[in-house]
């Protein structure tokens, strides 16, 4: 395994974050191809666009919440490799890993009765009710593919190594789109088109290559074992109480996406169609600068294991730097490619024209996403599980979720949404920073 030196520079950073962006953009793309392609369907393209952004919401919501799982291991893992004591945790992945995906097998199970009261608490009716069904009851058995894949990736980030997930999540991600355009559109001949159907059956056949990738290469790259040990690990403790407060974040932060797509849904079938492209945009860039929060989680920990205060503080700054050159790149590319990038996800007039109400609001909030998403990296390689956890509430319920229903009682319709999520994402990038000085620059000046 490739050792990370202390030096940090453009070159270091770089090395992890470039690689950590591919990665971390497979799930969204996963979300993104099945956006522009399901939009395209020539029968019932707007109740399939419809019906694949709530299900994708949804989806992402479970993941999201027991996918915390990664950042605690990468965490910890990066920790011990700090303090040169690496070989004292090589037994918690395993036990991690059946704890979570033991989990979430009794979530897929416990949702697949009652998955039309989901989707209808969702406000989804009619068509587009039976489409969110059919596309859920496919989609929903990659759920624990997903998380294996995912605790893997952060096995790897925790021994700064970022270049097999890259591997991982460019394969599922090129099959996904091959299997999307041959299952959704069909071949002439030989294969019929399946619709909406065919995206779901793609999605789940690349995640499940993803996990086989993913179990091949930690058993064959890495000296961890995933031969499970009933004699618990000391560290499963703190590894537990971490996830679970990144649980609770997770839920605090979905309340807020599900909340959006409640109210996109409640505004018309037009604007939850603009709602799931504008929603896959701010998700796809926010995983592309979150590459450098990525770099930020793993040698944060890393330099922390080792008490290096002075090289966390440089670490910050030149992350932050970096990840703000990249926001300012995509929002420029946002204003040049404004019309062009709505049509390539759907040939809807009605739906293009909510879109474009709202799309300059997403552009406009990279470089304050790309604050919060640089800090909550690396907040997270530091074990600051627990105060993520409250900035995330403070910013959904006293930020997002009072914004989202003001703007609701005084008709600000779709823009609403968006705001909303603008004040949303100002209160999480600013604490953020305010702890890290508070906490940090002290020991910087004692050192």
């Amino acid at each position: 395994m490739k050792v990370l030196p202390q030096v940090i520079n453009f070159k270091t950073i770089n090395s992890l974050a470039i690689p950590a962006t591919i990665a971390g953009i497979a799930e969204p793309l996963l979300s993104i191809t099945d956006t522009a392609i399901v939009g395209n369907i020539p029968v019932d393209g707007l109740e399939s666009l419809a019906a694949a952004g709530i299900v994708g919401s949804f989806l992402s919501m479970l993941i999201w919440i027991l996918g915390q799982t990664r950042s605690a291991i990468s965490a910890i893992i990066s920790q011990y490799l700090g303090a040169n004591r690496l070989d004292e945790v090589k037994t918690l992945p395993a036990q991690a890993i059946f704890l979570n995906i033991s989990l979430s097998i009794l979530i897929l199970l416990s949702t697949v009765f009652i998955v039309e009261e989901i989707f209808q608490l969702l406000n989804a009716t009619g068509k587009i009710l039976d489409y969110c069904i059919s596309y859920y009851s496919i989609r929903v058995w990659g759920f624990p593919l997903t998380l294996f894949v995912f605790a893997v990736m952060g096995i790897f980030r925790g021994l700064q190594n970022t270049f097999w997930p890259m591997m991982i999540a460019i394969v599922g991600a090129v099959l996904n789109v091959v299997l999307d355009l041959v299952l959704v559109y069909g071949i002439d001949g030989f294969i019929s088109p399946m619709y909406l159907e065919g995206a779901a059956w793609a999605s789940l056949i690349a995640q499940a290559i993803m996990a086989i990738m993913a179990f091949i290469l930690l058993i064959t790259k890495t000296n961890i074992s995933l031969r499970l040990s009933f004699n618990w690990h000391p560290e499963l403790g703190r590894l537990v109480v971490m996830s679970l407060n990144l649980f609770v974040r997770a839920l605090a932060l979905n309340t807020a996406l599900i909340l959006a797509v409640r109210e996109a849904t409640a505004l018309g079938d037009n604007y939850i169609g603009a709602h799931t492209i504008a929603i896959n945009i701010w998700l796809f860039s926010a995983f592309f600068i979150d590459g450098y929060g990525a770099a930020g989680n793993i040698m944060g920990g890393r330099l922390l294991g080792a008490k290096n205060y002075d090289g966390l503080w440089n670490l910050a700054k030149k992350i932050l730097l970096y990840g703000l050159m990249v926001s300012l790149v995509l929002m420029l590319l946002g204003f040049l490619f404004y019309y062009p990038i709505g049509r390539l996800f759907s040939n809807e007039p009605s739906v293009l024209d909510a879109f474009y109400m709202v799309f300059f609001i997403v552009i406009l909030g990279l470089p304050m996403n790309t604050l919060a998403f640089i800090f909550d990296g690396l907040f997270k390689g530091l074990g600051e599980m627990k105060y993520l956890r409250n900035t995330l509430l403070a910013a959904t319920f006293l930020g997002f979720v009072p914004i989202l229903f003001l703007g609701k009682y005084l008709h600000w319709g779709f823009y609403g949404i968006w705001i909303a999520f603008t004040i949303w994402m100002l209160i999480r990038g600013g604490a953020l920073v305010v702890k890290f000085r508070r906490k940090f620059r002290p020991l910087l000046q004692n050192t």
